[in-house]
C-alpha cells in the first residue's frame, strides 16, 4: 500500500504538470481505489505538500543534479525530497526505498539509481543543503526559494507588511488546511452536532465567538460520508468566510441578494441566518457552477433560495430590489494559497490585469440593485490592494452618494481606520479576506 499511494500522488503531479487544477486531479486519483482514511490522507498530503513546496524542491534538485532531469524524473525526486524534507513521521529509509521503487514502477527503471544518488546526497549533506544553493541569490529570491513562492508575491507581501510577518504568512500558507464547518442552525445546536461526530469517533469542536462555526480534528474520510452530511446538518467553510455574512447581517423577511453566488457557501448561510424566512436571490452567469449550490439548498432544507442564471456585471434584472446584496467577487485567492497549492504558481500581474476592472464592473451594475439605504457587502478571499482597498476607494469616488458602514463587534476588532476589514492569515489563524459594508445613503441614482 506504501508504493501504491506514492503511484497516486505520482499520477495526480503528473496531471498536474500537464495543466491540470490540483483539487481535480487528485479527487480523480482518490476514486480509482478504495484506500482507507490514512492512506487518503497521504496521498493528500504528497500533492498538496509537493506542489506547494516545488520550488523549494526544485532548487534541492537543480543543487544535486548535473542537468535538469526530465519532468517524470523530476515528479519522483519532488516527492522523494519532500518526504524526507517536511514528514517526520516518514523514516528516510522509506522514503527513499519507495522512491527507487516507484522510479522502476513508472517505466525509469534505468533512472533508478540516479533517485537513490539524489536522496542519499541530501541525507549525507551537512546542515541545511538549500541555505548553500540559495546564499548568491538576491534577497526576494532567497525567501522565495526557501518558502517556495514566486518573487512577485514575496515582493508584496514585504511591502505590505515587513520582513518578518511576510515569513509568517509563508509559514502559514505552507501548512495543511484545517478543516472547518458550519452548523445548519435549522437542523439542531452546536453541542448536539458534536455529541453526534464523537459517538462516530470523530473530534469536533466549536470555534469561539463564531457562533455556527466548528472545526474537524483528523479527518481523512470524504466529506459525504461524513455524520450528518446528507441529512443537512452542516457545510464545509472557513471561519473566515463565516465572518463575511455575519457583517451582512440579513434578517428574515428581507430580500438578500448573492451577486457572484456559485458554488453557494455564503448563500446558504445568509438563507441560515435568516431563519429560512424571507427571499434570497443567488446569481450566477455559469448554470454548471450553480448546479453545488442548488444540491446544498435541497439537502440543507433552505427552500428560501432562488437561483438566476445571471451575469452580474452588467445585468438590471434586479435593479432597487435588494434590501442587502453580497459581492463576493472573483479574485486572485491570495488570502487561501494554502487551500489551493497550485494557485501560487498562477502569475499574479496576469490574472490582476483581468480581475480588477471585472470587480469594478459589478460593483459599479450591482450597487444599483440595493434598496435605497440598504447595505452592500464587498468581499474577497485575496490580500491584493489592488482588488481590495484601492477598488473601495474607486467606487466610492465615483459613487458619492455610499459610505462605509463601520463594522461592529466582534468585527471591529479587525477593521481599519477607514471602516473595512482585512484579514491576515499570520495574525487571525483563518483564511485571508478582504470585506466592507457599505451603505447607500439617499434616495437618488447611485
Amino acid at each position: 500500500m506504501e508504493l501504491i499511494a506514492r503511484h497516486l500522488a505520482f499520477n495526480a503531479l503528473d496531471a498536474i504538470a500537464k495543466g491540470a487544477y490540483a483539487d481535480v486531479a487528485l479527487d480523480r486519483v482518490l476514486h480509482v481505489c478504495d484506500l482507507q482514511a490514512s492512506d487518503r490522507a497521504l496521498v493528500t498530503e504528497l500533492v498538496y505538500g509537493t506542489v506547494r513546496r516545488q520550488r523549494t524542491l526544485d532548487t534541492l534538485i537543480a543543487g544535486f543534479c548535473r542537468q535538469a532531469p526530465p519532468l517524470r524524473l523530476q515528479l519522483i525526486l519532488r516527492l522523494g525530497l519532500y518526504q524526507l524534507r517536511y514528514l517526520d513521521h516518514i523514516p528516510a529509509h522509506a522514503a527513499v526505498d519507495t522512491s527507487v521503487r516507484l522510479a522502476k514502477a513508472v517505466g525509469l527503471g534505468g533512472l533508478a539509481a540516479l533517485v537513490n544518488g539524489v536522496l542519499r546526497r541530501y541525507l549525507r549533506a551537512e546542515g541545511d543543503p538549500l541555505t548553500s544553493m540559495i546564499a548568491g541569490l538576491p534577497h526576494v529570491s532567497q525567501l522565495g526559494c526557501y518558502y517556495s513562492f514566486p518573487d512577485e508575491l514575496i515582493e508584496g507581501w514585504l511591502d505590505l507588511v515587513g520582513l518578518e510577518e511576510c515569513q509568517a504568512l509563508c509559514d502559514w500558507f505552507n501548512r495543511p488546511p484545517r478543516l472547518d464547518l458550519r452548523l445548519n442552525p435549522l437542523r439542531g445546536d452546536r453541542q448536539h452536532l458534536i455529541q453526534l461526530f464523537a459517538e462516530a469517533g470523530y473530534d469536533l469542536r466549536a470555534i469561539p465567538t463564531l457562533p455556527q462555526g466548528l472545526t474537524l480534528n483528523h479527518c481523512g474520510a470524504p466529506m459525504a460520508t461524513l455524520p450528518y452530511f446528507e441529512a443537512g446538518y452542516w457545510s464545509v467553510q472557513d471561519r473566515a468566510a463565516q465572518w463575511v455574512a455575519h457583517l451582512l447581517d440579513p434578517q428574515p423577511g428581507e430580500v438578500v441578494i448573492d451577486a457572484c453566488a456559485a458554488p453557494g457557501g455564503k448563500t446558504t448561510h445568509i438563507a441560515e441566518l435568516m431563519r429560512n424566512q424571507g427571499r434570497v436571490i443567488a446569481c450566477d452567469r455559469t448554470p454548471s457552477r450553480l448546479r453545488r449550490l442548488r444540491q446544498n439548498r435541497d439537502r440543507l432544507g433552505l427552500s428560501c433560495i432562488e437561483i438566476h442564471t445571471v451575469d452580474s456585471a452588467t445585468a438590471p434584472d434586479f435593479r432597487g430590489v435588494g434590501d442587502r446584496v453580497l459581492l463576493d467577487v472573483p479574485c486572485s485567492g491570495t488570502g487561501t494559497l494554502h487551500r489551493h497549492a497550485d494557485a501560487r504558481w498562477h502569475p499574479l500581474g496576469q490574472r490582476l490585469a483581468s480581475l480588477v476592472p471585472l470587480q469594478a464592473q459589478l460593483l459599479s451594475n450591482v450597487c444599483q440593485w440595493v434598496k435605497p439605504n440598504g447595505v452592500l457587502v464587498y468581499a474577497t478571499c485575496s490580500l491584493e490592494p489592488a482588488e481590495n482597498e484601492a477598488q473601495i476607494q474607486h467606487f466610492l469616488r465615483l459613487h458619492p452618494q455610499w459610505r462605509i458602514d463601520p463594522p461592529f463587534a466582534p468585527l471591529d476588532q479587525w477593521a481599519a481606520p477607514q471602516g473595512w476589514i482585512t484579514v491576515w492569515p499570520q495574525r487571525q489563524d483563518m483564511d485571508g479576506f478582504f470585506m466592507v459594508r457599505l451603505r447607500r445613503d439617499n434616495q437618488g441614482e447611485v
